[in-house]
């Protein structure tokens, strides 16, 4: 009995820690490439009604990223709110130009990675 006991007890806290693992981590973020953007104006803006009344508006940006390389690619990814003009943004890719997440940076941030890229 004793023995089983500690089989559950030990079964509850692995799997407790593999809630919070799943729980805390990012699977948009994980294991992707990084590219730099300078935020501009929205290309274009879409809004769609739902059911309930309310209105969802999408923001789509086509930008030229960089790579910390110095390579240039055009994205397209969209945004839930409008961006700060003129923030810097580090891209999560996958398949070289598809956008799964951002985070903004600081121009410090994206100078370094860059270089002379911009």
């Amino acid at each position: 009995m004793k023995k089983f006991i500690i089989f559950v007890s030990g079964m509850f806290v692995l799997l407790v820690g593999i809630v919070l693992v799943l729980s805390n981590i990012d699977f948009n973020r994980l294991a992707k490439d990084n590219a730099y953007v300078q935020i501009t104006k929205p290309n274009s803006v879409e809004e769609m009604k739902l059911d309930s009344g309310e209105i969802m508006t999408t923001y789509w940006y086509t930008l030229p990223a960089y790579h910390e390389d110095g390579r240039m690619i055009e994205v397209e990814f969209s945004a839930s709110k409008e961006l700060r003009e003129e923030a810097y943004l580090m891209l999560y890719l996958t398949n070289e130009d598809n956008v799964t997440s951002y985070d903004e940076v600081t121009y410090e941030v994206y100078q370094r990675a860059v270089g002379g890229g911009a």
